[in-house]
């Protein structure tokens, strides 16, 4: 009897080691919903973005990203999370299989296990979430150059809501925490106005700033805000901003947009200096271009412009802190 009892025991501590999750001990959390095991398949030959607005998921984005990508590994990057995406993505039915990395920490961005995963994806999502940790986790990692690799590699990389801030040359970081649109135009130079700029290079967003949840929390003033800094600042000598609205995404295909899901996207492009860009003074910048994309069609971002009834042009101003649109 005392040997089955010992018996009993092994088998119980062997179930438990086996059922204990592959990250045990380390500084990261790793799950894997299909067949996880690299396979070769041949590298795309076109980019393939994905801006998607946050809020519901866009199910044909992810479908689309897969179906560029050609399925295999599908790989979602986080700082804090669940693997909720695993089974949302694989019950599609286009990947091998969907995995995700939370890499809440600079030493986790460094793991070598970290690493090899996001190099051997053939889509690579980058989730909601905070912003700012993927800048004081991930900036000047090796999960950033891993990143930077796909895109070289032209492989399709997506992102939504925090995971978008990051996509164009130049970023909200929200290091001091958010900022609403009327924040943002009393005073661009408010402490929660913090940019950054080259987190990631890629293909087709090389003027670019990115905002989202766009429609629900009114973030044209900020955009504008964004965009009258990075001017100012001289980092650029024209800033271009995309908003995407929740439960919608922008496809983007070799320099080419389309739209998919709820909602709409905003493309703003700057015209010279502001006119007043000072810290706690109100900020003046007039006259920059907007287009409005709802529907179908397409959105040129080399030429910054729709085509086949995709865009409705307007102008927007900020004049002392107050948003005016035309």
């Amino acid at each position: 009897m005392l040997r089955l009892h010992r018996l009993f025991a092994v088998v119980l501590l062997l179930a438990a080691a086996l059922a204990a999750p592959a990250y045990a001990g380390k500084p990261y959390q790793y799950y894997a919903l299909g067949d996880a095991t690299n396979v070769i398949l041949p590298q795309p030959k076109k980019s393939s973005l994905v801006l998607m607005g946050g809020g519901p998921d866009v199910d044909a984005a992810f479908a689309w990203m897969m179906q560029k990508g050609g399925g295999g590994n599908f790989v979602v990057i986080r700082s804090r999370g669940s693997d909720a995406y695993n089974p949302y993505i694989f019950a599609m039915g286009g990947a091998r299989s969907v995995e995700t990395l939370v890499i809440p920490s600079r030493e986790a961005a460094s793991d070598p296990f970290v690493i090899e995963r996001i190099r051997n994806a053939e889509e690579l999502f980058i989730a909601g979430g905070d912003q700012s940790d993927y800048i004081n986790f991930w900036q000047g990692t090796p999960v950033q150059a891993a990143i930077q690799e796909l895109a070289g590699r032209k492989i399709p990389i997506g992102g939504t809501s925090a995971g978008l801030a990051l996509m164009g040359r130049f970023g909200f970081a929200a290091l001091n925490g958010s900022i609403t649109s009327d924040e943002a135009l009393a005073d661009p130079f408010d402490k929660r106005m913090t940019l950054e700029r080259d987190f990631l290079l890629l293909p087709d967003l090389g003027s670019v700033i990115t905002d989202a949840h766009f429609d629900t929390r009114a973030r044209l003033g900020r955009l504008v805000a964004f965009m009258a800094r990075i001017v100012d600042d001289g980092w650029a000598p024209m800033a271009r901003g995309i908003g995407v609205d929740v439960e919608t995404a922008l496809l983007v295909e070799d320099g080419k947009g389309t739209r998919v899901g709820a909602g709409a996207v905003t493309f703003l492009q700057s015209v010279g200096l502001p006119q007043v860009c000072k810290p706690k003074q109100p900020l003046t910048y007039l006259n920059l271009q907007g287009q409005r994309m709802a529907g179908g069609g397409s959105f040129d971002l080399r030429n910054w412009a729709g085509y086949g009834g995709a865009t409705v042009p307007f102008t927007v101003s900020a004049q002392a802190g107050v948003l005016l649109t035309r």
